[in-house]
């Protein structure tokens, strides 16, 4: 049995029949015994960019190992920065890279490059094969070290004369691992004994309380102390319904805005995720002084990283918060279960107040062209069809999409983690991908769109049935309101205007661009029209680009 092919068998035998790439010589090998693998389907980008961050996110939506091929020293270095999305979105993936011939090592031949070190950085871990006895223990151990908690990529070199040589060592299936610790009873004890007590908790929740199928005992147990809820800065999924009532947002990008969310507050729980990702240095502590911080991860990585806690827990997040949910019931005298209820439903007014200003932002904007930001996602929140996916790279409209839309459950929103954009086209691939019988809607910034529309391509080729709408304000917008920021942090007060940050010569076409890749596409110009030129593309069943013309920021 040849290398190519104990690479092929172990990637069937862990359950992966999906590869996303973009071709090359160096994968000739790789290329080739696809022809004797007709039960593995190959999806392929015009960029190594664009396969990479489809693949990150099937491995979110779908929570299997991805697969992805890229092309040699040139296309993994193409594919860095969506690695390194991959990386801080938790994504168990499998990167390869097909090699020179190992024999050609010392002469430097054409694209050759130290892969293991290019990927090393971004990675969980980098690894050439370096014989054919070495395939399959390498890949097993890949699968191993990508889906450990914390989930992540791992990148594995390929030399195209090792594809090609003998052995008689063949591909392992894994064995069933049954990896959810439970949590420590006197922990959860200790937990549930300062929930009781708090007279107004805060929960922060993270990315990981979605993907542990955790949402359920989180809300309850919110709701059984009345706990305000708070969502990660950035956020790959949704781990709080949108139109939950405890819901009070997202929180901001530095320590004093975050301080400020967090006051009046005696405890605060973080759950299932890094915390925090800052853009703006603050000096102090995110929390109020007096503040008990606890935390629960499903990890001991996370627990207690970046600040000191008063208490913490690791453990599965289902099982622990359910255990917390249960000792809290426990626990809570009459009285303290009235005051939970009354926090409950000062806060369900606070969130009638703030969808009460939303609709009057939307109404005061009615009629102003173009469009603004808030009436779109209302719009385009109307056109959604039942069960539908929004992959989200809206960034500056982000607020405005998270009080328009109504998203209940995991699996109703992906986004990029990392900060890196373009990560919403080439993402909309891998949900679509994963889940083939919901309808996909994908929300991106133009500059965004620049970084990976070669996207469109591969949807048209595939046939993936997604709609793709543009928000064109002919400029960065998020790097104009934080060239404001800058510029007030740092004393560097300036009316010169933003430089180097519109994008409105030449006046970038998507429609022309789409339709150039075989994906058929409307302008929509008017507020009133964006409802339905959203139903009539999902109706289309085809991919479809809407090019929507809304606001830019006023000066």
């Amino acid at each position: 049995m040849r290398g190519r092919q104990v690479l092929m068998e172990s990637l069937l035998a862990h359950g992966a029949d999906v590869i996303f790439g973009n071709p090359g010589t160096t994968e000739s090998p790789f290329l080739d015994s696809l022809l004797d693998y007709t039960n593995v389907r190959y999806i392929m980008a015009l960029h190594e960019g664009v396969a990479l961050g489809a693949a990150s996110f099937y491995a979110q939506a779908s929570g299997r190992t991805a697969i992805v091929n890229l092309h040699v020293a040139p296309g993994l270095g193409n594919a860095i920065g969506m690695i390194y999305g991959a990386l801080k979105a938790n994504s168990p993936m499998i990167v390869t890279a097909g090699q020179q011939d190992t024999r050609l090592r010392l002469r430097e031949p054409l694209l050759s490059h130290d892969l293991v070190a290019m990927a090393k950085p971004v990675t969980k871990w980098s690894v050439q094969v370096e014989r054919a006895d070495e395939m399959a223990p390498i890949i097993r151990r890949a699968f191993k070290i990508a889906n450990d908690p914390p989930a992540g990529p791992v990148f594995v070199a390929l030399p195209i004369d090792v594809m090609e040589q003998e052995t008689d060592i063949g591909a392992v299936a894994p064995g069933r691992m049954f990896g959810a610790p439970k949590p420590d009873p006197a922990g959860v004890a200790a937990l549930a004994e300062r929930l009781v007590a708090a007279k107004r908790p805060l929960f922060v929740a993270g990315d990981d309380i979605a993907r542990g199928g955790a949402i359920r005992p989180f809300l309850a147990l919110a709701e059984a102390v009345g706990a305000s809820l708070w969502v990660e800065t950035l956020r790959g999924h949704l781990s709080v319904p949108t139109q939950h009532p405890n819901l009070r947002g997202s929180l901001p990008f530095d320590t004093a805005l975050m301080r400020k969310a967090f006051a009046d507050h005696d405890v605060v729980l973080l759950i299932g995720g890094p915390f925090f990702e800052e853009i703006w240095f603050a000096p102090g502590s995110p929390f109020p002084d007096g503040t008990v911080v606890a935390q629960i991860e499903a990890n001991h990585q996370q627990l207690a990283y970046n600040f000191p806690l008063a208490l913490g827990v690791v453990g599965d997040l289902a099982l622990t918060l359910d255990a917390t949910l249960s000792a809290v019931r426990a626990g809570l005298t009459p009285e303290q279960g009235i005051q939970a209820q009354a926090r409950n439903l000062a806060l369900r007014a606070q969130k009638d107040a703030d969808s009460a200003a939303q609709a009057a932002r939307i109404a005061k904007s009615a009629e102003r062209e173009p469009m603004s930001m808030a009436r779109a996602m209302a719009e385009m929140a109307r056109g959604l069809p039942d069960g539908a996916v929004v992959v989200d790279e809206s960034i500056t409209a982000n607020l405005d999409l998270a009080r328009s839309f109504d998203l209940k459950q995991p699996g109703d929103y992906l986004s990029g983690r990392g900060g890196g954009i373009g990560q919403g086209l080439a993402g909309a691939l891998g949900a679509q991908i994963a889940y083939p019988g919901r309808p996909v809607l994908c929300i991106s910034g133009d500059g965004s769109a620049m970084y990976s529309i070669q996207a469109l391509w591969t949807a048209a080729h595939h046939d993936l049935p997604i709609v793709f709408v543009i928000m064109a304000n002919r400029e960065y917008r998020v790097l104009k309101h934080n060239l404001d920021i800058y510029r007030q942090r740092f004393g560097a007060l300036s009316n010169q205007g933003y430089p180097q940050m519109d994008l409105g010569g030449p006046v970038l076409g998507f429609v022309d661009m789409a339709r150039g890749m075989g994906v058929g596409g409307s302008l929509v110009t008017k507020a009133g029209a964006l409802a339905d030129a959203v139903r009539r593309a999902f109706a289309s069943g085809k991919p479809h680009l809407i090019e929507v013309v809304i606001e830019g920021k006023q000066a």
